[in-house]
């Protein structure tokens, strides 16, 4: 499961690590699958957390943990037998919806629709999301393992149900374009593993204005990354709000930048702005979604006992609403960088008129390319979901454009210094998933999940006079 996730990708192996799942699980009471689980938890979770202990080991481990426990939890509900081919599927697609909401208000990172962001079974989003990605591979995973066992009628319909769902994901076409936009994503570059605390604040907003030099004549939108400006106060009162002007102004563009800026001793805001072609300051949105143990401590003061939380010394405040602009641009969606994750924040801002996807991010602080692949994947998802382009700026990387069939069609190294452009779409029309959300689909999950225990305990009740005579069942 680990190796099918970015940066590594390699796809097919997320059905066969299912299907080991339901190999190891077949016949066993829900002890057994529940230890099952929580192995299966710990040997993906171990490497698909990683990149939270460049902020936390500790917060790294707890997170870890829990994810694994809820893997036991959910192994431990699939039914025994038979009906596992219908439990196993239901209870994964479980797993994925709640860990958009818990731990920590989510973490909905390393989920296993992630590790199909370049497969064929990617377009199943654009029906039903990545809960929908989930169960094709939970179905195509328990069809393996019916093979296996020689379990011909179970590993047929499994199998068929995949193929049927991705048939359909590839028979549907996104939203149909609309008027041409020309955008120009602008990556000043720099050292990576460098976190925020301990990087110049001058030295990176200069970076980026150095960079957006090279920005092309008749560009009409220009992206700078998350965290480029850090403010004590007020950006439209400040030095750099107002290079930010002269910057729209020079370049004619409608340019939106991610800012930082203080709230109190213990607290900051992390935010878009966007300003006008003519330099005047426009809408902004303040990002939702925290990153646990990145932009805010959970459990800080027990963690603090144990650990140093110096990398995170204040907790980012909460937004609210759709992240959504009115520019010169156009009517611009957004989701900061690990809201990205999140299907619901890029639906949202869809559902209010979004026509692209903006995604400022700063994945600078991480060392190696595990968290910008990941982030690039999801971007990738959140194009298919909502048949939207995404236009992604990172200051250290991965900068990129992917069209709403999830195709990657630039993107920048990791570490130099960049602009990379692209003539995009603006698109008006809403998928089905951005239609009906993830709530049909967690439905479907808990009303199969009953539906297996109902046929085990059928089949129960009919084994059970033959079972009374001391006859085999």
């Amino acid at each position: 499961m680990a190796a099918a996730l970015p940066p590594f990708g390699w796809w097919p192996l997320a059905v066969v690590g299912v299907g080991l799942l339901a190999w190891a699980i077949d016949g066993q009471g829900w002890r057994a699958r529940a230890k099952t689980g929580l192995a299966f938890g710990l040997g993906w979770m171990v490497p698909g957390f990683w990149w939270m202990t460049e902020f936390s080991a500790p917060g790294a481990l707890v997170s870890t943990l829990l994810v694994a426990m809820l893997n036991a939890g959910a192994e431990a509900l699939v039914t025994p037998g038979r009906w596992a081919a219908l439990g196993l599927p239901a209870a994964l697609v479980g797993v994925e919806a709640l860990r958009g909401a818990w731990p920590f208000g989510g973490v909905p990172v390393a989920l296993l629709a992630q590790t199909q962001s370049g497969s064929p079974l990617a377009q199943i989003a654009r029906l039903g999301g990545s809960l929908t990605i989930a169960a094709a591979v939970a179905a195509g995973g328990v069809s393996l393992a019916g093979v296996v066992r020689r379990h011909w009628w179970r590993a047929g319909i499994s199998a068929a149900v995949a193929v049927a769902v991705t048939v359909a994901g590839l028979a549907v076409a996104p939203p149909a374009p609309g008027a041409a936009l020309s955008v120009a994503l602008v990556q000043g570059g720099g050292e990576r593993g460098t976190r925020a605390i301990d990087s110049s604040t001058k030295v990176v907003f200069d970076a980026h204005l150095a960079a957006a030099a090279g920005v092309p004549t008749g560009t009409v939108l220009t992206l700078l990354p998350e965290d480029v400006v850090k403010l004590e106060s007020d950006v439209t009162s400040s030095s750099e709000g107002d290079q930010l002007a002269q910057l729209a102004r020079a370049l004619d563009s409608t340019v939106v930048v991610g800012l930082v800026q203080d709230v109190s001793a213990t607290r900051f805001r992390n935010f878009v702005k966007a300003w006008s072609p003519a330099g005047a300051p426009g809408p902004e949105y303040t990002k939702n979604q925290r990153v646990p143990y990145g932009e805010w401590i959970p459990f800080r003061s027990m963690i603090e006992r144990v650990a140093d939380v110096g990398a995170v010394p204040r907790d980012a405040t909460v937004g609210h609403g759709p992240g959504v602009l009115d520019t010169d641009a156009g009517r611009l969606g957004v989701v900061i960088s690990y809201e990205v994750f999140f299907p619901r924040r890029a639906r949202d801002a869809v559902k209010a008129g979004g026509e692209v996807l903006l995604v400022p991010t700063n994945a600078s602080s991480y060392s190696n390319a595990q968290m910008p692949s990941l982030e690039l994947g999801a971007a990738r998802l959140r194009a298919i979901e909502t048949g939207r382009w995404v236009a992604q700026a990172a200051p250290t990387g991965f900068s990129a454009f992917v069209d709403p069939d999830g195709r990657v069609h630039q993107h920048s190294d990791l570490g130099p210094r960049q602009v990379e452009t692209a003539t995009i779409d603006r698109r008006t029309g809403l998928t089905l998933y951005t239609r009906l959300g993830d709530g049909p689909f967690v439905v479907g999950a808990v009303l199969l999940l009953g539906l297996a225990w109902l046929l085990t305990l059928a089949d129960r009740r009919r084994a059970a006079p033959a079972g009374s005579t001391g006859q085999q069942t």
